[in-house]
């Protein structure tokens, strides 16, 4: 039984034992409090509010805990509390008091940035460091007190984690509803800088007074209900971020909640001071008006060590205040904590000396309590020390820099229910939001999409993520300006009824911002507008048109709007949705003479000089591989030369009679006959078209050269391209404008001498309407100058730019852009398509060098081939058995045994069977008289020139032989030959 009574959980044993050790440490430091020097420190706040009082218990918490671990520490803090009644004059004068009348070293509070304001002046003149917990307003360091150490975070910190939501969500545009006094506006500066980095504007400020009463709310909010983003534009910013007093926000969200305004499509963003009071201990009343609403709020990692803090805390404030039964430990609670933890650990560290007032050397009949303020001896110690003071606090590592703590993790919370449930996270190092902590996980993430954020509940209890803007309930329509053009009606005509006054729009222009917005997820009414005079007129150029929308005056413009730099700088273009880019059009004549030159031009001269060189490479080629074994290419050297000249040159027309005996030879021919073969045909079909076909080449190529020549060009009235042209260095004099395809053609036909232009300068979807009318006459010509293409104006920043571009390419990569085309263009096929490049009718060595290679590689390696097989057979004359002949002489013998023709061949000894037998057998060449006969007395050496030449030549006899007697006869013939050879 005993040991059942005193078997205790693990748990609640150490929460015994710290609680006995805290009790024996206490009851130390009272038995040593004759030993240590009180230091008065003072305490400034709202004792009124329930935020102050828990401060105020983390503070005593504090200063309790500490010494307790810190028993030989000297000195230990007095606090002095004081009441500031929640106003700037009452947290003045207890200042006052405290510095004054109490002598304090330090002090800790105010509670609101508004009364730290006076209470920095204090502290600087007394040089009293004053420690602000609460105090965020960023104006606060703008007083540059040295003085002054804000522990806590400036509200500057937030605002980039507020411009990552925004960026995450993909939202364009938000409001900030602010206080309006120096916590409300401090903040607006940097939320409006860290929005414009991502590229999300601040159309409206919404200002609330601290005393603003409910109605005032209502008007304010349905000022926003209906507010429009532009003079004319139909949509309205649903994105609202609110930094302001709980008090004030907590009918802020009510009064939002009764109008319609807490609803599907609206987004409601809270600042940290919001997001603390209304979730740290969370009001049924004030969270049910705030359901879906997005939070920002600093994030404290969980300890063991803070968590047994909140329970002791909790147990302490109920005993001390039993009525405030729902308080929970906050943020604001933890950094009081740290703070006084800071103070106590900077006034031991300062020593222990020296805590007097230097007082003020004023006139004894001054009145006033500030000329009589004493300055602090000890100040400058405790400044320092503070300064220098780190350790790991409640909220994490607690360090000033600068006087000014560091920005921590901010947690992005989403209220549901009667809590605020963590979705991700924004530090400092980080790009965008995230999802955890890990940066493992986050790395394989975008930091920029809401994939990186668990899933948020937004008002109206919808998954779905708004838009940040809505188009309003009344009637307003999109105000669209197009422009008034007399030509190119099939880009954009506006066309007015006189009997009813009222205009027409037609184009492919038009139609494709028709199919564009019907496109669209939602609906978005919209009308034309005639960008003319009260004549009809048109009211300016492009650029003046482009200008309206900057001023206002349209919502968007719908035409054939070139996509341009100079126009970008103050208005947004939309992705095009036509080809882009300036080109020339030329005339097109026939520039084939056909004169008596005209078969050299199929071929370059480089492919002239090389074919030439490659017949008389594949002769040499040839005459080595056959001229010591074939009777056909022997004789004298012209004989020889002649014979293997003709015999390449005769493959051109594939008409040679000579036979090629080594296989080397048959081998590099097959090669060779094939790249002829090529050459001839395609020689022939390009002849053929020079001869019958009619050469179209334009009249000019080169820009420079119409710069040159001064030639006349002509441009697009109201075009951009006007421009263009000057920069290129065309005299305004030789620059001619036409309004329509018709006048671009009597501009060509009158020629440039005559008034008329040599050239025309347009965009490409211009051009190709041009061609598509007169494709016979004009060509186009390279280079192109390159541009966006036609697009669509909208108001720089316009929440529409991102879905009228995701349209467009809805459209363009759809069968209705063809469509549309088609119907205003003509289809595709009805006129031949204009090269924008000059094609040349003359073969080139380019497209015939992988022919020439593989040809020329054959005959190489056949040559190698036979060289080497030649010098290992006649080594023997190189290595001479005669050692006094010199090397000259050696390779003289080498070249001559090359020269003499080889009797120890096949072939040669198959030609003496035959003259010794009388016969000539057949060969694969050609039959000749000579087949059907027998020569007895043919000479050894074939040559024809000397046979011919012979006089005594005798006419061959025919006779007939017994085969088996000529097969025997030939047998020993042999024999005795090679007999003979082996003598030799």
């Amino acid at each position: 039984m005993i040991m059942k009574k005193y078997s205790l959980n693990p748990v609640l044993s150490s929460f015994f034992f710290l609680s006995l050790m805290i009790l024996f440490s206490e009851m130390g430091v009272a038995q040593n409090t004759t030993s240590t020097i009180p230091v008065n420190v003072g305490v400034v706040l709202d004792l009124a509010s329930l935020e102050a009082n828990i401060a105020l218990s983390c503070i005593n918490m504090a200063l309790s805990d500490f010494y307790a671990s810190h028993g030989d520490y000297k000195t230990r803090l007095v606090l002095n509390t004081r009441d500031s009644k929640k106003d700037v004059i009452g947290a003045a004068a207890a200042a006052l008091d405290l510095i004054k009348n109490v002598e304090v070293q330090a002090i800790l509070g105010p509670t609101t940035s508004m009364q730290a304001n006076f209470v920095i002046d204090l502290g600087e003149k007394a040089h009293v460091p004053i420690i602000s917990f609460s105090a965020t307003s960023p104006s606060l360091t703008s007083i540059g007190s040295s003085y002054f150490l804000r522990a806590t975070q400036n509200d500057s910190a937030q605002v980039n984690a507020i411009s990552a939501i925004v960026q995450a969500f993909g939202w364009k545009e938000a409001v900030p509803i602010y206080i309006d006094n120096e916590y409300g506006e401090g903040i607006i500066p940097y939320l409006t800088d860290a929005l414009h980095v991502v590229d999300a504007r601040v159309p409206y400020r919404s200002v609330i007074s601290p005393s603003a009463t409910d109605v005032q709310i209502v008007e304010e909010l349905n000022k926003l209900m209906t507010m429009l983003g532009y003079c004319h534009l139909t949509m309205q910013t649903r994105v609202f971020i609110v930094h302001m007093y709980p008090s004030l926000g907590t009918r802020l969200f009510t009064k939002a909640k009764e109008i319609g305004m807490m609803s599907e499509g609206y987004v409601w963003i809270m600042t940290d001071g919001l997001s603390v009071d209304f979730l740290s201990s969370p009001n049924h009343s004030v969270t049910d008006t705030i359901q879906g609403v997005l939070g920002i709020k600093p994030y404290v990692p969980k300890t063991k060590g803070l968590e047994y803090l909140r329970a002791r805390w909790k147990r302490k404030f109920l005993r001390d205040n039993p009525n405030n039964i729902d308080a929970e430990l906050n943020i604001y609670g933890l950094l009081a904590y740290d703070a006084a933890t800071a103070l106590a650990l900077a006034v031991e560290k300062a020593g222990t000396t020296n805590f007097d007032f230097q007082k003020a050397n004023v006139p004894s009949n001054s009145s006033t309590d500030l000329a009589t303020l004493g300055i602090s001896l000890n100040g400058p110690n405790i400044l320092q020390a503070l300064s220098t003071t780190s350790f790991k606090g409640l909220t994490g590592d607690y360090l000033f820099v600068d006087g000014q703590l560091q920005s921590p993790a901010f947690q992005i919370v989403n209220v549901n229910g009667n809590a605020g449930r963590r979705i991700g996270f924004w530090t400092p190092t980080t790009e965008g939001l995230v999802k955890t902590l890990n940066p493992r996980i986050n790395k394989r993430m975008n930091s920029t999409s809401t994939s990186r954020v668990s899933t948020v509940i937004f008002p109206g209890d919808t998954t779905v993520v708004p838009k940040g803007w809505e188009i309003p309930t009344n009637e307003k329509k999109l105000k669209i300006g197009v422009p008034v053009k007399s030509g190119f009606s099939e880009f954009v005509a506006v066309t007015k009824d006189p009997g009813s006054n009222t205009a027409t729009f037609t184009g492919f222009c038009i139609d494709v911002f028709d199919a564009v917005v019907k496109a669209l997820p939602y609906a978005l009414p919209y009308e034309y507008t005639p960008f003319a005079n009260s004549d009809g007129e048109p009211a300016g150029t492009y650029n003046d048109l482009a200008y309206q929308v900057y001023l206002k005056n349209y919502d968007a413009v719908v035409g054939d709007i070139t996509i341009v730099y100079n126009r970008s700088l103050y208005i947004d273009y939309t992705l095009p949705f036509t080809e882009s880019g300036v080109s020339m059009i030329v005339p097109i004549a026939d520039n084939n003479s056909k004169n008596a030159w005209v078969f050299m031009q199929p071929l370059t001269w480089d492919l002239w000089v090389s074919s030439f060189l490659f017949f008389v490479f594949i002769a040499f080629v040839v005459w080595v591989l056959e001229h010591r074994i074939n009777e056909d290419f022997r004789g004298s050297a012209s004989d020889q030369a002649g014979t293997s000249f003709w015999f390449s040159f005769s493959t051109m027309v594939f008409a040679q009679r000579e036979r090629v005996v080594s296989n080397l030879s048959r081998a590099v021919i097959i090669i060779w006959c094939f790249v002829v073969l090529i050459l001839t045909q395609s020689y022939t079909a390009s002849l053929a078209s020079l001869l019958t076909v009619e050469q179209l080449q334009p009249t000019v190529t080169d820009v420079r050269e119409l710069i040159k020549k001064g030639e006349y060009v002509g441009y697009q009235n109201g075009s951009f391209v006007l421009g263009l042209l000057l920069d290129l260095g065309f005299d305004k004099s030789k620059l001619k404008v036409y309004g329509s395809p018709e006048e671009c053609h009597r501009l060509f036909s009158k020629g440039s001498g005559n008034g008329g232009i040599a050239a025309a300068f347009d965009e490409l979807a211009y051009i190709k309407l041009i061609l598509s009318r007169y494709c016979s006459k004009y060509t186009m010509i390279d280079p192109k100058f390159k541009t966006g293409g036609l697009g669509f104006v909208f108001p720089k920043g316009s929440p529409l730019m991102p879905d009228i571009s995701r349209a467009i390419l809805n459209v363009t990569e759809g069968d209705k852009m063809k469509r549309i085309e088609d119907s205003w263009f003509g289809k595709k096929g009805t006129c031949p398509e204009s090269s924008s490049s000059i094609t040349s009718n003359s073969l080139s060595l380019k497209s015939f060098w992988g022919l020439f290679l593989i040809a020329g590689l054959a005959a190489l390696l056949a040559l190698i081939i036979f060289i080497v097989m030649f010098v290992y057979r006649e080594r023997n004359v190189l290595r001479s058995s005669d050692s006094t002949a010199s090397i000259w002489s050696r390779i003289e013998n080498f070249f001559r045994i090359f020269i003499q023709r080889d009797s120890t061949s096949s072939t040669y000894r198959q030609s003496d069977l035959n003259d010794r037998n009388g016969i000539s057998l057949p060969t694969m060449s050609a039959p000749s008289p000579s087949d059907y006969s027998v020569d007895t007395e043919y000479p050894a050496n074939r040559s024809s020139s000397s046979y011919d030449s012979s006089p005594n030549r005798e006419a061959p006899q025919e006779v007939v032989i017994d085969i088996d007697q000529l097969t025997n006869r030939n047998q020993e013939r042999l024999a005795a030959l090679e007999i003979d050879h082996e003598n030799n």
